[in-house]
């Protein structure tokens, strides 16, 4: 697979830095900037982007994991951590705002819409903290969107029905890097007698819907207990320039879809994206 180049800001709580590093996607150049040219473990990605020809080097030190660093990133760049599989880019964090942890809620008609961000690796451990709190979970969704090895096509699989919420977690827990980490894919959990779904999407945010006004409560409450609290408005990484990405432990789409087929997934609909 060919290699492109990324221009990535990293951050690490003493300061921040530019570096252009390669990838066969955005994720191995994410690890090998964090690994080259980030101060020990802390370093966290805060934006990315595609590198200008110009800023690619040439000759032997083309595909042998060379990190060229720019010095400080630009000034105006947010410090957050964001989830693992999303970031902006590096003109969408300028453009964002101050992001934080928090949850909005809104009316859709009938359907009652919260939707929270939790920065980095909290993320999975609010998501899964909040399956606990579920009274269902009859089915989990996957969404394996187009845009994952820019395959052009998203395919939704679902699980058989699950006995209880416990099957949910259990499932859950042993594929968080390779679904609730990756840029590309969207996971809900259904549940049906109560009319409500819980998502994580694919710009790493977490989503109830339901169209029951006390279960709308209940949630709201929970989040808030999870130091997540009411925030108007809610500055989403969706509303700029962004970029999706998987880390390295998660599968191609080819291999991933198999691994969905050997799972007992079904493949319940799919779609060409829009050009």
């Amino acid at each position: 697979m060919s290699q492109s180049w990324y221009r990535i800001a990293l951050a690490d709580g003493a300061g921040t830095r530019l570096v252009v590093a390669p990838g066969e996607h955005l994720g191995v150049a994410i690890e090998l900037a964090r690994a080259r040219a980030g101060r020990g473990d802390e370093a966290w990605p805060i934006a990315a982007e595609p590198a200008a020809p110009g800023e690619v080097p040439l000759g032997e030190s083309v595909g042998k994991g060379v990190v060229v660093e720019r010095g400080d990133a630009p000034a105006g760049l947010e410090l957050f951590r964001w989830p693992a599989g999303i970031l902006p880019g590096l003109a969408g964090s300028r453009a964002l705002g101050r992001p934080v942890e928090g949850h909005l809620r809104g009316l859709h008609g009938s359907v009652h819409a919260l939707e929270a961000v939790v920065s980095g690796d909290r993320l999975v451990e609010v998501f899964m903290q909040l399956v606990e709190e579920l009274p269902a979970a009859d089915n989990i969704e996957v969404k394996v969107t187009g845009h994952h090895d820019g395959a052009g096509t998203t395919e939704v699989w679902l699980t058989p029905r699950l006995a209880d919420v416990r099957k949910a977690i259990r499932f859950l827990d042993e594929h968080d890097v390779e679904l609730l980490g990756n840029g590309h894919v969207e996971v809900a959990v259904y549940l049906r007698n109560q009319r409500s779904t819980l998502r994580v999407t694919e710009h790493k945010t977490i989503v109830w819907l339901t169209e029951e006004p006390e279960l709308a409560d209940t949630f709201a409450g929970w989040l808030v207990a999870r130091d997540l609290p009411a925030v108007d408005p809610l500055p989403l990484v969706a509303s700029v320039d962004h970029y999706h990405w998987r880390p390295t432990a998660t599968r191609s789409r080819k291999k991933l879809l198999q691994h969905l087929h050997r799972l007992r997934l079904r493949r319940v609909d799919s779609w060409e994206d829009a050009a």
